[in-house]
C-alpha cells in the first residue's frame, strides 16, 4: 500500500504516519457518493449547497493561523504564504457561494428550430487527484464548483500532505456538507485507476506531473470519462527594454522563490532584452542571493525547504545535468548544508536546445536566463517549449505588450505582473501543461451536463 506520512521538510522529522484506506473503505465511499448524487441534495435546490460553501469560507477565515501552520510544517511553505493560501481558498468558496446560481442559469439560444436553451446539471461522482504544493488551494479548486453544481468528489491527495488532506475534509463536514460530498481517500495509484473505471464515476480532475496526467488521461479515455489536467509549466518572464526594471526584478525574484520555486505557474525562463540585460542580471542576482533560508514558521525566513529529500535531490540532478551539457552556472547549484531539504537559489544561462534543461521544468529555486535582441526572437523562444501554462510580459508600452501576450502559446499571460490566481479568473494551460479550466464560470461547467432543450415551433 502507498505510505502516507507527514514529514517536516525543514528538519526531516516524522510527524505522523497515516493509515491507507482499504478496498472496503473505498467502496463504501463510492457508494455514499453515488447515493448522494442520486438524492435531492445534488439534484434539487442549489441554495443548501451554496450555504455550505459560505460556511466553509467563514471557517477558513476564522482559522487562518491554525491551517497555515499545519501546511507549513507538513510541506515547508513559508508561514505568510500559507496564510495567503488559506485566504484564497476562503475567497474561492465565497465566490462560488455568491455566483454559482447565476453561472448555472439556463442559457437561451436563438434557433430556427424553436425556443432553445442550455441547462446545467451535475453528472455524478468525480475523482480528484491533487498535488502537495498548494495542499488546500488545489482541493478547493475542485470542491467549490463541483459542490455548487452537485457533483460529489472522491479525492486522492498527495501522500506527503495527509494532515492537510484530513483537515480539509473535516472542514467540509463541519461546514454542513453531507457524507459523500467530499471523500478524502488515502489510496494508491492502482486504486485510483479502479475508481476511474467504475461506472458510477463520471469524470476525473488531476493536477500534477506529466507522468501522472498521462496515466490518468489514458485510464479516463479508456473508460470514456471526461478529464481535466493541470500539469507542469515552464513559464516565461519576458522583460523588454522599456520595462519598469525595479518592479520587474522585485516580482521576478518573488515569482522564482515563492513556495521555494515549487509552483507550476512560477516564472522559470527569464527572457530579457539585450539593452537592459546587464542591469537586470545584476539586480536579479542580488535579489535571489539575498534570500534567507530557515524555519518556515519564522517570519524572518524568506527561503523555505523543498517538499522532500527526493524533491531536493531531483532538482540537484537536473542542475548538474544542465551544467554537464554546457549551461553556465552563474551562482548557486548546490544543496544547502545541514538538516532539511534546502537548495541554493540558482541562476543558469548559456542554455541551448541541445541541453535537456531547455525543455525541462525546474521545480525549485532555479532560474534560467535568456537574452534576446527583438520581440520576434522573444516570442520564438517563449513558444519553443513543451509547456504552455502561464507567463508574463513587462513593458511600459501596453499595446506592444498586448501584441506579444497574444502571440505567446500559453493558457494565461499577465502584463506587468507575475502570474497570479483569483477565483474569477480561469486557470489552465495548453500543450503538455494539460487541458480544461478551473475557477471562474468556466470551472463550474467542466463537469456539467450542458443539456439542450428545444420546444419546436
Amino acid at each position: 500500500m502507498t505510505a502516507y506520512q507527514s514529514i517536516n521538510p525543514a528538519n526531516n522529522q516524522l510527524l505522523k504516519n497515516w493509515e491507507p484506506h482499504d478496498a472496503a473503505a473505498v467502496q463504501q465511499a463510492l457508494e455514499t457518493a453515488d447515493a448522494l448524487y442520486h438524492s435531492a441534495w445534488s439534484k434539487g435546490d442549489i441554495q443548501p449547497r451554496l450555504q455550505v460553501l459560505l460556511r466553509l469560507a467563514e471557517l477558513m477565515e476564522q482559522r487562518v493561523d491554525e491551517l497555515a501552520t499545519i501546511a507549513s510544517r507538513e510541506m515547508g511553505k513559508l508561514i505568510a504564504q500559507s496564510r495567503g493560501e488559506v485566504k484564497i481558498c476562503a475567497s474561492i468558496a465565497r465566490y462560488y457561494a455568491e455566483n454559482a446560481a447565476t453561472f448555472l442559469q439556463p442559457q437561451p439560444y436563438d434557433s430556427s428550430s424553436g425556443e432553445a436553451w442550455i441547462e446545467y446539471h451535475p453528472i455524478g461522482a468525480i475523482v480528484a487527484v491533487e498535488p502537495w504544493n498548494f495542499p488546500y488551494y488545489q482541493l478547493m479548486r475542485v470542491l467549490a464548483p463541483n459542490l455548487a453544481l452537485g457533483n460529489p468528489v472522491l479525492a486522492k491527495h498527495a501522500n506527503n500532505v495527509p494532515h492537510c488532506a484530513e483537515t480539509f475534509a473535516q472542514l467540509v463536514r463541519e461546514a454542513g456538507a453531507p457524507a459523500g460530498a467530499w471523500s478524502n481517500l488515502f489510496i494508491s495509484n492502482e486504486q485510483v485507476a479502479e475508481l476511474i473505471a467504475d461506472s458510477r464515476v463520471q469524470g476525473v480532475a488531476l493536477t500534477g506531473s506529466e507522468r501522472a496526467g498521462s496515466a490518468v488521461a489514458e485510464q479516463a479515455g479508456k473508460h470514456l470519462k471526461k478529464s481535466t489536467l493541470e500539469l507542469g509549466g515552464n513559464d516565461v518572464f519576458l522583460v523588454l527594454e522599456d520595462a519598469d526594471l525595479e518592479e520587474a526584478v522585485r516580482q521576478g525574484a518573488q515569482a522564482r522563490l515563492s513556495n521555494c520555486g515549487q509552483v507550476c505557474t512560477a516564472a522559470k525562463r527569464f527572457i530579457v532584452h539585450e539593452k537592459i540585460a546587464d542591469e537586470f542580471v545584476a539586480r536579479f542576482s542580488a535579489a535571489l542571493q539575498s534570500a534567507v533560508p530557515g524555519d518556515p514558521l519564522d517570519e524572518k525566513t524568506t527561503l523555505g525547504p523543498l517538499s522532500s529529500i527526493e524533491a531536493r535531490d531531483r532538482l540537484a540532478r537536473q542542475v548538474d545535468e544542465a551544467v554537464e551539457h554546457g549551461a553556465q552556472l552563474l551562482f548557486g547549484g548546490r544543496a544547502i548544508e545541514g538538516v532539511g531539504c534546502y537548495y541554493q537559489p540558482t541562476l543558469l544561462t548559456g542554455l541551448t536546445p541541445e541541453n535537456p534543461a531547455w525543455y525541462q521544468e525546474f521545480f525549485g529555486p532555479v532560474a534560467q536566463l535568456y537574452i534576446v535582441a527583438s520581440d520576434e526572437a522573444a516570442v520564438a523562444l517563449a513558444n519553443d517549449s513543451h509547456y504552455g501554462l502561464g507567463g508574463s510580459v513587462w513593458s511600459r508600452d501596453i499595446a506592444r505588450a498586448r501584441k506579444l501576450a497574444s502571440q505567446i502559446e500559453t493558457g494565461m499571460v499577465f502584463i506587468n505582473s507575475q502570474s497570479d490566481t483569483a477565483p474569477e479568473l480561469p486557470f489552465g494551460g495548453v500543450k503538455r501543461s494539460g487541458y480544461g479550466r478551473e475557477l471562474s464560470d468556466l470551472g463550474i461547467k467542466e463537469f456539467a451536463n450542458q443539456k439542450l432543450v428545444v420546444i419546436a415551433g
